[in-house]
């Protein structure tokens, strides 16, 4: 069972002619069913459906309070390494790019996450380069063994593993995994992606499927938008999620919906997704997928982080690093003495408490902790 079946049924889509074809009564029609198809989601993801983008987000937000009510839960990503074996031109971690390469000791990673648990997070998102030599997974289960003293949960953002070896995370003590598949166009993932094991479209499409099947508790996935066409990225997408809710009924599935941010090698987005787009891709998805998870990131500013959790977001990163460690010692101060680099630049730079702050502003209340293994 593998989602490239249902990629391949869309071969030689014309979506140009589909949303060519789209009409207003073809929008409400769609946006009034109780349960969206695919071609409703479509729909609501044509350039014709954004004339109606005030109906489409006002459902969107009634469905997640229906959902989720009125909370957000809060995560920090921890890259514990940068090294890398993939060229992927848009990442700060390309292997070509001449950065400095660090792999947190056991040691490093405890101060690390002494100085994380002090802002109150429970959920923490542990992050490497995709090399397996740096960090293998003896090492990150070392690693997760750290953190569970300190989390009530610890996921994954790592190179795509066998079944059996996302079982042994999880018996580590990992619940979670996220894994972007950056663009589900084979041509463009081919064109970004110049070598290391990542040019495996199919390897990592699969991941997912398999971090389900080894029984993680949840699966987090999405595009890098502004690779390829954002309208077609997120019908796979939501297409690739509903996969996943229906063949892993005990799975809880989300999506990321990050921007492409500058990055060390100065890539720039191909394809422009404004924030009118981002707003309709986001609350089109959320009508399509009332009970997945929407992940916002630091990618985005604050000001419009803070409007978007009113429209279908359920899940904010705060207080952000985008280099190895940078909580114990402010990753400012590593790049400033050449000590580390970014994967990426980030937008909004407020800390949790901040971040937290603006939620409640909103009358929304930031989540913590919102489930622990039993012992």
């Amino acid at each position: 069972m593998s989602f490239q079946e249902t990629l391949s049924d869309y071969q030689g889509f014309d979506f140009d002619r589909f949303f060519a074809g789209v009409s207003d009564a073809d929008v409400t029609r769609s946006l009034a069913r109780e349960s969206l198809g695919a071609t409703d989601f479509l729909t609501l993801l044509s350039p014709r459906a954004s004339d109606h983008l005030e109906a489409i987000a006002q459902r969107a937000q009634n469905l997640t309070v229906q959902q989720f009510g009125r909370t957000i839960q809060m995560f920090i990503p921890l890259y514990l390494s940068n090294h890398c074996k993939n060229r992927c031109t848009y990442c700060g971690f390309n292997v070509t790019n001449e950065i400095p390469r660090r792999v947190l000791s056991l040691a490093e990673i405890e101060r690390e996450a002494e100085a994380i648990a002090r802002t109150g997070m429970q959920h923490v998102l542990i992050l490497t380069g995709e090399d397996r030599r740096a960090t293998p997974l003896e090492y990150l289960c070392d690693a997760v063994a750290v953190l569970k003293r300190y989390f009530a949960s610890v996921s994954i953002e790592i190179y795509p593993l066998h079944t059996e070896e996302y079982a042994q995370l999880k018996a580590a003590g990992v619940d979670g995994m996220t894994v972007f598949q950056e663009t589900y166009d084979p041509a463009v993932y081919k064109s970004v992606h110049l070598g290391g094991k990542k040019r495996d479209f199919a390897w990592r499409l699969d991941a997912p499927a398999r971090a389900a099947e080894a029984g993680l508790r949840t699966v987090n996935i999405g595009p890098l938008l502004g690779l390829a066409e954002p309208r077609r990225e997120m019908f796979f997408t939501g297409l690739h999620a509903r996969f996943l809710e229906t063949n892993f009924l005990q799975t809880e599935v989300a999506v990321s919906l990050p921007r492409i941010n500058e990055a060390e090698g100065g890539f720039s987005a191909t394809q422009h997704v404004g924030d009118r787009l981002f707003v309709q891709l986001m609350t089109a998805l959320r009508v399509f997928l009332p009970r997945a998870g929407i992940t916002l990131s630091t990618r985005e500013r604050a000001e419009f982080r803070d409007r978007l959790l009113t429209l279908g977001a359920t899940r904010f990163s705060a207080g952000s690093s985008t280099g190895v460690g940078g909580y114990a010692i402010p990753i400012k101060q590593q790049t400033q003495r050449g000590e580390s680099a970014l994967q990426f630049e980030i937008t909004d730079e407020r800390s949790v408490g901040e971040v937290a702050a603006a939620i409640v502003a909103r009358r929304y209340q930031p989540v913590f902790k919102d489930w622990e293994a039993a012992l």
